[in-house]
């Protein structure tokens, strides 16, 4: 079968062929449909060897974390992200996005949905109703992880308060449609391109702005430099909360004490719980969400790639299979 493979360390993956998987207990054969593209793949292409084995991932494996497709009987489903074990104690909590077990998964370090079948744990199926195979796999991470970040920081937010969104890419834009569903908050769009300000308006932010100027409940970072820590960790009030999501690699190197929120939280993390995913798919199948995405044929996931890392896409990058 067809997919698209990291081969080596530090170079960007290629187009192979390999043998179909064949599922073993517990798991699932999915075809699939189509396969979401993240930024975090780009990181993946550049990462040195050292880095990915201490993270448990073997090469060469298939990239795609964000999947979507049939099961052998005709069911459309997608696929939760994040790998987790379901029986260690944040699992049994809930809290399966911090599994120990996903420092590696499906299409980061293991064989992902970049390709025409991809095997799966049963628990990581999700029925996806009439939803479109083709386009909903950014539902469960793009979508969901900008899902549990609203969440973590909805109690935060007070009833006609201020809510920031720092980066309205796939994910900020996701973020701006949570927080218009579950706040009653006014919320503000932060971006550098214009393109994706006129996006994040039309999916429902009050406002849009190029720079962060204003005090707010809660500020959600889905850039993650320096530059935005430091904005947007100033810009909360007392009592909100910072959330960094966006993982540019910045720091806060700063003394805490009158940098912090005074009675706040500062908070951050990366990906999303089998109960966010669900959630997202739900809100999506009740038409409540818009999920943008710009398809590309498998022949082209270098282009798409490429598109992905000048920052030319408003919605998700969705390779068909």
């Amino acid at each position: 079968m067809r997919a698209y493979r990291m081969t080596a360390w530090g170079t960007p993956g290629e187009h192979v062929e390999v043998a179909e998987p064949t599922p073993g207990p517990g798991q699932v054969l999915v075809r699939v449909a189509g396969c979401g593209l993240c930024r975090s793949d780009l990181t993946m292409r550049q990462m040195p060897r050292a880095a990915g084995e201490r993270l448990g991932w073997r090469m060469p494996f298939t990239l795609g974390h964000e999947t979507a497709g049939w099961l052998a009987d005709g069911t459309p489903v997608a696929l939760v992200s994040p790998t987790s074990c379901g029986t260690c104690r944040l699992c049994v909590r809930g809290m399966d996005n911090a599994c120990p077990r996903g420092l590696a998964g499906r299409g980061y370090g293991q064989d992902g949905g970049l390709a025409e079948y991809v095997v799966a744990d049963r628990r990581a199926v999700l029925p996806l109703g009439e939803l479109d195979p083709r386009h909903a796999g950014p539902l469960t991470d793009a979508g969901a992880t900008a899902y549990h970040a609203v969440r973590r920081a909805r109690p935060r937010i007070a009833p006609g308060g201020t809510a920031v969104v720092l980066g309205a890419g796939g994910l900020g834009a996701f973020a701006v449609q949570f927080l218009r569903i579950l706040t009653g908050a006014r919320v503000v769009a932060v971006d550098i391109s214009d393109l994706r300000l006129a996006y994040a308006k039309s999916v429902g932010a009050h406002e849009v702005a190029s720079s962060l100027t204003e005090k707010a409940d809660a500020v959600l970072d889905f850039v993650g430099t320096n530059e935005t820590i430091a904005a947007g960790i100033a810009a909360v009030r007392p009592g909100g909360a910072y959330g960094l999501i966006g993982s540019a690699g910045g720091r806060l190197d700063r003394a805490w004490f009158g940098v912090l929120p005074r009675d706040g939280e500062v908070f951050t993390f990366q990906g999303s719980s089998i109960a966010d995913a669900q959630e997202v798919i739900a809100l999506a199948g009740a038409g409540l969400i818009r999920n943008q995405v710009q398809e590309f044929p498998f022949e082209k996931v270098d282009e798409a790639y490429e598109q992905l890392a000048a920052g030319t896409l408003t919605g998700r990058a969705v390779v068909l299979l």
